[in-house]
């Protein structure tokens, strides 16, 4: 990120007001999807250029709420550079270290019941071999199995950053996931259907009958189709710019 401007001035560019309505759109419709959990949880994207320097939604909000203006700016310490809410700690500490420790430009971290539902099973999480949606994410998850309590110092936050170990996806055990990706558009679409995949198992389990997941070479290669082709990410996330208010 440039230091030839201010933060603020940095804040109101046209670029960064783009992210910010991006972000904050991303937050409405995970309030619609029922991905929210309270006014807790939290997305992020890095500014252009930068690791140190990220967007985040606010505390106190709910996600249904917040709008392009009330979106936040801190830096990798927690400091707020601009913005007119305050700073959640946890936040701050788990979405700077996976921006500065994982290199991620968009970090969406939820509690979404479905995915924190194989949290909570020996397993930890989503059997990426099973449902086609559950296929794109083939080889992109990583799993955190050691819960640790809240992420209230930056020692946490950077556990949970190492133990993404190069995925773009991290369940935490008995906690959440965070899915990351270089867009918000493509991370939310990688989020929205990474639930599916994963109410679609818990329900196929409920069921009590044995699962059948296909071989491992065909859930990668549904994963190289879906990556090899994320129009339809965007065009998801203009629907919403759309329809959401």
């Amino acid at each position: 990120m440039t230091t030839n401007f201010s933060a603020q001035e940095i804040f109101y560019s046209p670029a960064v007001a783009g992210l910010r309505a991006d972000l904050a759109l991303a937050l409405r419709a995970a309030a619609q999807h029922g991905l929210a959990e309270g006014v807790c949880n939290h997305f992020s994207v890095a500014l252009p250029g930068s690791d140190s320097h990220f967007l985040l939604n606010p505390r106190g909000l709910l996600w249904s709420e917040v709008q392009a203006d009330d979106i936040i700016l801190i830096d990798d310490t927690g400091n707020k550079l601009a913005g007119r809410h305050e700073v959640e700690p946890t936040a701050m500490f788990i979405h700077a270290a996976i921006h500065r420790i994982a290199r991620k430009n968009c970090v969406l971290h939820t509690h979404m019941p479905y995915a924190t539902a194989l949290t909570l099973t020996e397993q930890r999480g989503l059997d990426t071999r099973l449902s086609q949606n559950a296929m794109r994410f083939y080889g992109r998850v990583a799993i955190d199995a050691h819960y640790n309590g809240l992420a209230l110092d930056a020692s946490e936050g950077e556990r949970i950053a190492h133990a993404m170990n190069g995925g773009d996806i991290v369940f935490l055990a008995n906690h959440g996931v965070i899915v990351c990706g270089d867009r918000i558009d493509y991370a939310y679409d990688d989020l929205y259907y990474l639930e599916r995949a994963c109410a679609a198992q818990v329900i196929a389990h409920s069921t009590g009958s044995k699962l059948m997941p296909v071989d491992d070479a065909i859930s990668s290669r549904v994963a190289e189709q879906v990556q090899g082709e994320r129009l339809q990410s965007t065009l998801f996330f203009d629907a919403l710019r759309r329809t959401l208010r």
